[in-house]
């Protein structure tokens, strides 16, 4: 069990840095646009499907996105009911 709990550990610090990136502008291209590249790679299939279920809510001309929210809640349930440690991050 260990193992998912640093795998849903570093999974949470992904999608957190994959929300902060949308924040700021982003060089087209270099090592951070490639590493960002790579959050929205193991991020989207994941959030995708549940943006099917919820999708993003209008807010005047820009939209809100819930996805990751309801993601972090969800890895947040999966970490508790296995028993990992509570991390000072989140």
């Amino acid at each position: 069990m260990e193992i998912i709990c640093i795998l849903t550990f570093v999974y949470e610090i992904i999608l957190l840095i994959r929300v902060l990136s949308t924040w700021f502008r982003t060089p087209p291209s270099g090592p951070v646009r490639a590493g960002l590249n790579f959050t929205y790679t193991v991020t989207e299939p994941v959030l995708r499907p549940l943006r099917r279920i919820i999708p993003p809510i209008r807010v005047g001309p820009a939209a809100l996105d819930l996805s990751p929210v309801i993601l972090f809640i969800v890895l947040g349930v999966i970490r508790s009911s296995i028993g990992c440690p509570p991390v000072g991050i989140f």
